[in-house]
């Protein structure tokens, strides 16, 4: 039994059997029978479990186990139990703490509350009372909490209910609850419910099993993404105590900067400032017509120290998110609207770099310092652009010639590094969702795309990159922001469409940004642009956060490191403590950190900001789908923004809302789908093609799914059919299967 549990802490026991046994004590001939027979009996004994060859002690968990993911512990961490344990025999099933993958892929699904996954687990020696007793990794996530939903209980008259999903790809299948079911749900309320089987009618039956909050009004609509995405939006008790706890920070330790007229220059509705700027020309005699630059970042770490209770609330967000109703701040407003806000005219900790850049932009020597400083103004983008394009307001007219000009000169010679290093130049507008006072969804805007964005966003990539060198010159650990190369897959795949519009790009040649950026120079102003500017997004890998550096692509950066939003980036926070224990700048500095903890940090934050990325996207899609749903029958236009075999995405352009096209609902010819061209063609030529225009009827509006199901009214091109009409085979209406 002994040699059992420690071949089961060593990771052994899946390979233990009769044969490993009997190998580890020497038995041969005889001795083997009796070690059998001896096995046969503690199993009927039940000291020991028998799986087909293999043996394990009585009452441990085997090294791969299936496990239901039920709950998480005061820390925010996952924890699990085994699907099958016979508690009448074993007594409470253990409960195994689930850590992050050591790093996550693009698109990997990770754990959440109700999954069903294979973990390989092992004992926790450093477990403490009260503790999970095991932990584990997940191998495989086996079915995303499909015995669970999330949706809205509308209750009928006869006191029954029934569940409208919150889940797109759901729509319009309900679920039925008993009155006896509902509990303590309220009409309106977002519930979680448990799938416990089928009407008689057959349709599906539910049970609620927490009730979340009324979702009644469009300013609850964000609710919705916050718990279908488990994304947490209440500090602890232990958090919110650190944080009204703490106090201002003292010029101990720090630099006097406060003279230096450093300004912030952020959106006009921001409520955090966490980076502000300078430059001035440089005056020494090396480096003639360069500048010096500063970017000060909000000192967080002095405030959120390692593993105590707002640094593990931090983690377990990994991000702020942005709702166009509220915002789900990684810190406590305390911390993150007040204390560490660079506000204007008042005294705030910073941690500041200061960069020479040459004439042409190129940067030749920076360092780091813990400063104190004062803000000069707080400016908005619109209004530093007005005065530098000749009309000042009172707060830019004194700033004009000595803070605002000089920034604007850098950042010129910063554009003519930006150009050498070609990094990738997609135009992708951000559109932004404005509300009425009542929180009803008003109108979908475009920020006009000013000089004053870019030189913020050129001044925070340099002090990026400056960080990332810096730590890698001390040989510090840190997480870089790091952007691989697109896959071989994808670059095969966008060969193949660009041969279809005439466009070469040779096969198997090293790719840079500077390659996609001459395909959308040449197709600029052609019918192609927006399709090829699409595809070649689409052809990205996503950027993530790593311990391992492997460089930033879309950049064309070999280092690249978050160092400039500590307020809302986890990532960023940890670059703070790294920079502090690489140069000695005081306390909050990092701690001895194994790799494999740094591998996890990394993986966790990456995947709360895919998450964070899929709650904003769905909020969206469900706000403007309440603001259609009395539309029904009306015309938009619209862009082709996806095509399958099953019908056509589509994204409307006043709003930028997402929807459906059935195939079936294109008419009364059959489609089939061509992958290379993205896009479904008729027998008689008329095909929908990925970024086309083309006008739509909105048939149906599902609000709390935030799914829009529309039919093509007008729009698509004639143009030449597939050479072979036998790949079109007869089916349903509009439908398209191929041969391909």
């Amino acid at each position: 039994m002994a040699f059992l549990a420690r071949e089961r802490e060593a990771g052994r026991a899946t390979k233990i059997g009769l044969r490993e046994i009997a190998r580890a004590f020497g038995l041969k001939g005889e001795d083997r029978v009796a070690l059998k027979k001896l096995l046969s009996s503690l199993a009927d004994e039940g000291a020991i479990e028998k799986r087909g060859k293999r043996v394990n002690q009585k009452g441990a968990l085997p090294p791969v186990t299936l496990v239901d993911i039920a709950s998480r512990d005061r820390d925010g961490e996952l924890i699990a139990t085994p699907v099958e344990w016979d508690e009448d025999e074993l007594g409470p099933a253990p409960r195994i703490l689930i850590r992050a993958p050591r790093r996550a892929r693009a698109g990997e699904p990770l754990p959440g509350l109700g999954d069903r996954a294979l973990v390989r687990a092992e004992p926790d020696r450093d477990a403490g009372e009260g503790e999970p007793p095991y932990v584990g990794r997940v191998i495989k996530l086996l079915s995303r909490a499909r015995h669970r939903a999330l949706g809205v209980l509308k209750i009928e008259l006869s006191g029954n209910g029934r569940i409208v999903p919150i889940d797109k790809k759901q729509a319009g299948r309900e679920l039925m609850v008993a009155a006896a079911d509902i509990g303590e749900g309220k009409d309106g309320d977002l519930v979680s419910v448990d799938l416990v089987g089928k009407t008689r009618f057959g349709a599906s039956r539910a049970r609620v099993r927490e009730t979340l909050g009324s979702v009644e009004n469009e300013r609850a609509v964000s609710l919705i993404a916050l718990r279908a995405h488990d994304i947490p939006d209440a500090f602890r008790a232990e958090a919110i105590a650190e944080a009204e706890g703490a106090r201002p920070a003292t010029m101990q330790g720090r630099e006097d900067w406060r003279d230096l007229p450093l300004v912030t220059i952020d959106p006009p509705d921001a409520k955090d400032h966490d980076d502000a700027v300078h430059a001035e020309p440089d005056k020494s005699a090396d480096n003639d017509g360069g500048f010096v630059l500063t970017v000060a970042i909000a000192d967080v770490a002095y405030y959120v120290k390692p593993r105590a209770p707002l640094d593990k609330d931090a983690l377990e967000r990994g991000n702020s998110v942005y709702f166009p109703d509220r915002v789900v701040p990684m810190l406590p407003e305390r911390i993150s609207n007040d204390l560490c806000s660079l506000r204007e005219a008042e005294d705030r900790p910073a941690l500041a770099v200061r960069m020479r850049v040459t004439a042409r932009g190129k940067k030749i020597g920076h360092s780091f310092h813990r400063v104190m400083m004062r803000s000069r103004a707080k400016l908005s983008y619109s209004q530093a652009q007005a005065a530098i394009d000749g009309t000042p307001d009172e707060k830019t007219k004194p700033l004009l010639e000595n803070v605002l000009r000089p920034l604007y000169a850098a950042h010129e010679a910063l554009q003519h590094a930006r150009s050498l290093r070609a990094p990738l130049d997609l135009d992708l507008p951000e559109r932004k969702i404005l509300l009425k006072t009542d929180g009803a969804f008003d109108r979908v805007v475009i920020p006009p795309r000013l000089e004053a964005h870019r030189l913020i966003e050129e001044f925070m990539i340099l002090a990026n990159v400056a960080a990332a060198e810096t730590l890698e010159e001390h040989r510090q650990q840190l997480i870089y922001r790091a952007h691989d190369e697109p896959s071989k897959e994808k670059v095969t795949a966008l060969s193949e469409f660009l041969g279809t519009i005439g466009v070469k790009l040779a096969k198997g040649q090293v790719l840079k940004p500077a390659n996609f950026n001459a395909i959308l120079e040449r197709v600029k102003g052609m019918e192609h642009e927006n399709i090829v500017n699409e595809i070649i997004l689409r052809t990205q890998a996503q950027a993530e956060y790593t311990h391992e550096n492997y460089g930033h692509f879309g950049l064309n950066l070999r280092r690249y490191a978050h160092f400039t939003s500590p307020i809302r980036r986890y990532a960023d926070l940890i670059v703070h403590r790294a920079l502090i224990r690489a140069l000695k700048l005081g306390e909050g500095a990092m701690p001895e950190m194994p790799v494999g903890e740094l591998a996890e940090i990394a993986a966790r934050i990456s995947a709360a900001e895919r998450r964070a990325m899929a709650a904003e996207r769905e909020t969206v899609d469900r706000l403007i789908a309440h603001h259609l749903a009395d539309q029904i029958g009306a015309r938009f236009g619209a862009r082709i923004s996806g095509v399958t075999r099953s019908g056509l995405f589509v994204k409307l352009i006043e709003t930028g809302a997402d929807g459906f096209v059935p195939a079936a609902t294109l008419g009364r010819e059959y489609y089939s789908y061509d992958e290379a061209s993205h896009s479904l063609t008729s027998r008689s030529g008329m095909s929908y093609r990925l970024a086309d225009i083309i006008e739509v009827r909105l048939v149906e509006a599902a609000p709390i799914a935030g799914a829009l199901r529309f039919e093509v009214v007008g729009g698509g091109e004639r143009r030449t059919p597939p050479r072979n009409p036998k790949s079109f085979k007869p089916g349903p209406r509009g439908g398209r299967k191929s041969k391909r």
